[in-house]
């Protein structure tokens, strides 16, 4: 048994290096672009209702590919919640209060730089998803400092606010189908309505990310 487990071990170690130095090798020398849409993109930049060229490629020429993706994050969750996954551990964490109190400063000035973020994707660099990852780890920080309990059940408001990015998002595809297109909008209105897309994607993509660690996390003692 014992060689086994070695023999496994270096089975799934060298996997593990050969894949690693590849994709090393695949970062230092990308194969050329097939297509170069870099032409096409600031072309079209000025119609796409924001000034920055990833900002308008996610939400308005790649609308289809950035909807898949928070649909992916959300169907996630949802295979973890609906395999019954237990509480990681039901001992009780010891918790500091000096890293409670720095976490109590920390998550005000995360959620600050979550809003930036949303706001600054329209012209620099930035977004939902950036902006939806720093909430998540204030969500977290604070569970680990014993300030925000493990999620036991998600609750009406969670799982509003858990598919909220994901419905809005369908909501202005099916209502700007007048254009011809499904997520065709209106040049006029564009940034308006890709800012209420990326509004509520920071939200959902906040709880998801968040939730993924902390429905794993929970502890049986803590508040449903």
């Amino acid at each position: 048994m014992k060689v086994q487990r070695v023999f496994k071990r270096f089975v799934v170690g060298s996997a593990a290096l050969a894949f690693s130095v590849l994709l090393i090798g695949v970062m230092l020398e990308p194969p050329a672009a097939g297509v170069d849409l870099r032409a096409a993109v600031s072309a079209n930049l000025a119609v796409s209702g924001v000034a920055h060229p990833v900002t308008a490629v996610l939400l308005n020429f790649r609308g289809y590919d950035t909807l898949l993706e928070i649909a992916v994050l959300l169907l996630a969750l949802i295979v973890i919640l609906a395999s019954g996954l237990e509480a990681l551990s039901s001992r009780p964490r010891a918790v500091d209060p000096v890293l409670q109190t720095l976490a109590q400063l920390a998550a005000p000035s995360m959620i600050v730089v979550a809003v930036y973020l949303l706001w600054a994707g329209a012209f620099r660099p930035g977004g939902a998803f950036q902006a939806g990852a720093v909430l998540a780890a204030a969500g977290v920080l604070l569970h680990l400092t014993g300030l925000l309990p493990g999620w036991q059940a998600p609750t009406l408001k969670l799982r509003l606010g858990l598919t909220a990015g994901l419905l809005i998002f369908l909501a202005i595809a099916a209502a700007v189908l007048s254009q011809g297109a499904l997520m065709q909008y209106p040049p006029r209105q564009a940034g308006m309505l890709i800012l209420l897309i990326e509004a509520g994607f920071t939200v959902s993509l906040g709880l998801i990310l968040a939730g993924l660690f902390l429905f794993i996390s929970r502890d049986p003692g803590d508040p449903t």
